[in-house]
């Protein structure tokens, strides 16, 4: 018994160290730079020029990060469209676009707080649209789409980025406090670039 306490002592120093350098409270394993650092904060320290920032999203790592100079200056866990795997081609596919876009407006929204509006369909989404009608992979009259952007979540459901449910129909989704900031943050022009 005695041995077996030592060892169970062991395992368990073991998976709090393996733990601690991720990030628990935003529901996954997944480092997040600067997470617990408000932007604002974090822009006057390191004398970020908001023209010399961009947006990157990762769908495959789940964030967004705000990227200036190419260094990452602050990371947020978001969610996406039911099929957060495959490129956006039609209206309706539940697909999170992937590509260069600029922001084309911000606004508030009574459903999920702010919305921060790209210029999906740009003319490489309406390329890949009409290759994808060519080959035969949409029907020739689908339609390509719009109103894609970034937005938080309905009120009271930040657990839906906390426990990955991917919900929108092709949004990106932030917890509200992190919409909020990132709304601030942002201009319209700047570029958002979404990755698989």
């Amino acid at each position: 018994m005695k041995y077996f306490l030592k060892y169970l002592a062991i395992v368990l120093v073991t998976l709090l160290l393996a733990c601690g350098g991720k990030t628990q409270e935003t529901g996954g394993l997944r480092d997040l730079k600067n997470y617990n650092i408000s932007l604002t904060d974090l822009v006057d320290s390191l004398h970020v020029s908001k023209n010399d920032a961009k947006i990157l999203v990762s769908k495959s790592d789940y964030t967004l990060s705000v990227v200036a100079n190419g260094e990452v200056v602050k990371t947020y866990p978001i969610v996406l469209g039911t099929n957060p795997v495959d490129d956006k081609l039609r209206e309706g596919d539940r697909c999170t676009p992937e590509g260069r876009f600029k922001i084309r407006a911000k606004y508030p929204d009574a459903s999920w707080t702010k919305f921060i509006w790209f210029d999906y369909p740009n003319d490489e989404s309406e390329q890949k649209h009409a290759l994808a009608k060519e080959q035969g992979i949409i029907a020739r009259d689908a339609a390509i789409g719009g109103e894609v952007g970034i937005d938080g979540v309905p009120e009271d459901s930040d657990y839906l980025i906390d426990e990955g449910q991917n919900w929108t129909w092709g949004c990106i989704s932030l917890k509200t406090a992190d919409i909020n900031e990132l709304y601030d943050f942002v201009y319209v022009g700047m570029t958002v670039e979404i990755t698989k």
